[in-house]
């Protein structure tokens, strides 16, 4: 084969990506380099938004085989975890493993205002149904107003997984925006007076008290919204490793290691969905502005509810806490006692705060089902063990090998 100068050059000019490079693959290169600016300049959610930015870089790299759709590329295999819901649900243990509902359990009541700041979710899915999404789209955008990252992955990818990014970014982008979208919101619907109410010191719960609960919540919730299992089922387990006792080394590796890990993977997983097809249209702005919304209300909801509860206990319960009531945890919880620190330096409501904070996360998940049970679509659901033959394989036949070998230790 005759070696030519000019058509090598040539040759691999034209197997530069430069060359299939598109206005908007461009456009979401400059998206995912502003995610990663946020995430390490202005610190929004950094262990979140760094890796989401970087695969969101990747995925629109042409020719680079990067993207979620990419069949047979490095992040469509991680993509597979949300698609077949397995990264979301250990996110979740993670997070129960690093949960303590002590202050929910001292003052039961607090339950109530993680309820409360869910009017966020129905608000924002009525407005998205004004903008003219669909149920199913409208049910995924609105539990952006629970503030939990790994719930609005959850809902989106099986009820709108056409707006698993828009939605995604939404909810991590304003959770890291708490500190900032909440203190006016809290100040503006409570007065001074209620902003300096000191409340009573928790009761210590017992280990007994402590294991019973989160068995009792699985056995109710999962009964009654068996599509919440996943989710909530992974969160109480990780909670059961923490307050057992006897699981200290599952314990440390579910708040630590593993959380750590598919954290990195579900970031990576949904930055590669953000390409131009999918992030760059009306709808993605339409989110972002919905997201807001949710968030607002979801703080006024608890804030109010707050003040109803200040009433009615005579003074006892400091408003503040309500806004907590979103499951950003522990961000929304300090944002509490940053804001009643303001008033009062002596006023301590860290600790009270995180009660309607965790109830905060049970509320998001149970919205979570309600919407699942009403607009998921069971008979399009596929089975799991089908659905991820393709990419890891058949396990029947290794289960057979091992029967026999089983069977023939018997003998």
């Amino acid at each position: 084969m005759e070696f030519s100068f000019s058509s090598s050059a040539s040759k691999i000019v034209h197997s530069t990506a430069f060359t299939s490079l598109e206005s908007g693959d461009a456009l979401m290169i400059g998206v995912a380099c502003l995610l990663v600016y946020l995430a390490i300049w202005k610190k929004f959610e950094p262990l979140l938004l760094l890796p989401m930015g970087f695969g969101c870089l990747l995925a629109n790299v042409p020719m680079s085989m990067m993207a979620s759709t990419d069949t047979g590329g490095l992040l469509n295999f991680f993509y597979q975890g949300i698609k077949h819901e397995v990264l979301p649900p250990i996110i979740f243990m993670g997070v129960g493993a690093l949960t303590d509902f002590g202050p929910l359990l001292a003052n039961p009541t607090t339950l109530l205002l993680g309820a409360a700041a869910q009017i966020g979710v129905y608000m924002t899915l009525i407005g998205a149904v004004f903008l003219g999404f669909n149920m199913q789209e409208a049910s995924a955008i609105g539990i952006i107003g629970g503030a939990d990252g790994p719930t609005s992955i959850f809902l989106a990818s099986k009820l709108a997984p056409h707006l698993l990014a828009p939605i995604a970014v939404a909810a991590y982008s304003y959770m890291s925006l708490v500190p900032l979208i909440q203190p006016p919101i809290m100040r503006l619907l409570t007065t001074e007076k209620e902003r300096k109410v000191k409340m009573e010191q928790l009761k210590p719960i017992s280990q007994t008290v402590k294991i019973i609960f989160p068995v009792a919540v699985t056995i109710v919730c999962c009964l009654m919204l068996p599509g919440v299992t996943p989710l909530l089922g992974m969160f109480m387990l990780g909670n059961m490793f923490r307050e057992s006792g006897v699981t200290a080394r599952l314990h440390e590796t579910a708040e630590t290691h593993l959380i750590n890990i598919v954290t990195i993977f579900l970031a990576l997983a949904v930055g590669s969905s953000m390409t131009a097809e999918s992030f760059l249209r009306l709808e993605t702005l339409k989110i972002i502005a919905l997201g807001l919304l949710a968030f607002a209300f979801a703080t006024a909801g608890g804030v109010i509810f707050g003040r109803i509860m200040c009433k009615l206990s005579g003074g006892r319960v400091n408003p503040l806490i309500g806004s907590a009531g979103v499951s950003a945890v522990p961000m929304a919880a300090r944002v509490s006692q940053k804001v009643g620190a303001e008033e009062d330096s002596s006023n301590f409501l860290l600790m009270h705060a995180m009660g309607p904070n965790v109830a905060g996360v049970i509320g998001s998940a149970v919205a979570a089902g309600v919407f699942l049970s009403l607009f998921g679509d069971a008979s399009t659901s596929m089975d799991t063990h089908a659905a991820l033959a393709p990419i890891i394989g058949n396990p029947e036949p290794g289960m057979q090998a091992v029967a026999t070998v089983v069977e023939a230790i018997k003998q």
